[in-house]
């Protein structure tokens, strides 16, 4: 019965991978840097995680008796204050075999649990580490980040409080300026209103954190590509396949004429899609855009003629 649960579970996750929710068709392409389900056909973002159906870790040890089938716990993080080596008491209140455990035994196992519990984080730092690496898994779930770009803010917020720089800051804003700055070196498209959005502080005092982990850390970022923000913006507006298509033609042009050097890429990305709308024929507006890129409308009638000019459009 569970071998025909597990093929039941297979056969919807591929259904899902296979078929887009909004226009039935497909094949839906996964985007392994921003862990999001892409439309082929019509360029619809699905923002849902698909259900992990891998394999469960277990040890692959051997001794006298045979193979080792007992399982074993996941690999050592440092998106973790104890780097996941720490030991916990279990809260089941039974011995190896499955008995309950008798009333005296309960009492002391309850009190090792409250030592154990309270030996977990005794230093400012750990505390510290343990308070902000939840809040990292909370902001990292709601932005569809990968474990690659947690582990990689991890070791951003890690050195930041080695050099003292999380001192007398919030760590609220520490954190999340050192996930902006990870997804920035890793070129995955999250803006700064994306992350003060979801962390719930002002955007300046986003920017303020993330400039002083860059000046302080000597960390140099790559330059955005605008190209990776088409497809985003395209599925707020539900642009079709072709002006996201056309949308990136008209980028790659910019870039070898060079207009796009030292333009903000969210509003390069958006004015082009909006250039690409009136070529295709879509009924696409300037608000509509610049609402779902985050931009004004300002912006987007600048860019929009600095490529008509550039571009001969």
């Amino acid at each position: 019965m569970s071998i025909e649960k597990d093929m039941a579970r297979q056969n919807r996750v591929q259904r899902a991978l296979n078929k887009c929710p909004r226009c039935g068709k497909g094949p839906m392409v996964l985007d392994s840097e921003s862990g999001e389900l892409v439309c082929s056909n019509c360029g619809y973002v699905v923002k849902d995680k698909i259900e992990d159906t891998g394999p469960e870790w277990r040890s692959s040890s051997k001794d006298e008796g045979g193979k080792d089938e007992s399982r074993a716990g996941l690999p050592t993080s440092i998106a973790s204050h104890d780097m996941g080596l720490s030991t916990m008491i279990g809260t089941r209140n039974a011995d190896s075999t499955g008995r309950p455990l008798s009333g005296g035994m309960r009492t002391t196992v309850d009190r090792l649990r409250t030592w154990d519990r309270r030996s977990q984080v005794h230093e400012s730092a750990d505390r510290n580490m343990s308070r902000a690496f939840v809040q990292l898994r909370t902001f990292s779930d709601k932005l569809s980040l990968n474990n690659e770009i947690i582990e990689r803010a991890a070791y951003i917020y890690r050195k930041a409080l080695e050099r003292g720089l999380i001192r007398g800051r919030s760590i609220t804003e520490m954190i999340a300026a050192s996930l902006y700055a990870a997804c920035r070196d890793s070129e995955i498209p999250r803006t700064l209103k994306d992350v003060s959005l979801v962390a719930n502080i002002g955007r300046k005092d986003l920017a303020r954190s993330y400039r002083l982990l860059i000046r302080e850390m000597d960390i140099r970022m790559p330059v955005p590509d605008p190209a990776k923000s088409v497809a985003k913006i395209a599925s707020k507006v539900e642009a079709g396949e072709k002006t996201r298509r056309r949308a990136l033609e008209i980028l790659a042009r910019a870039r070898e004429n060079g207009v796009a050097a030292g333009k903000d890429p969210v509003g390069l990305a958006a004015s082009a899609l909006y250039v690409a709308s009136t070529l295709v024929g879509e009924d696409k507006t300037q608000r509509d855009i610049a609402k779902a890129a985050g931009v004004t409308e300002v912006t987007i009638r600048n860019r929009y003629k600095n490529l008509r000019a550039a571009l001969h459009i």
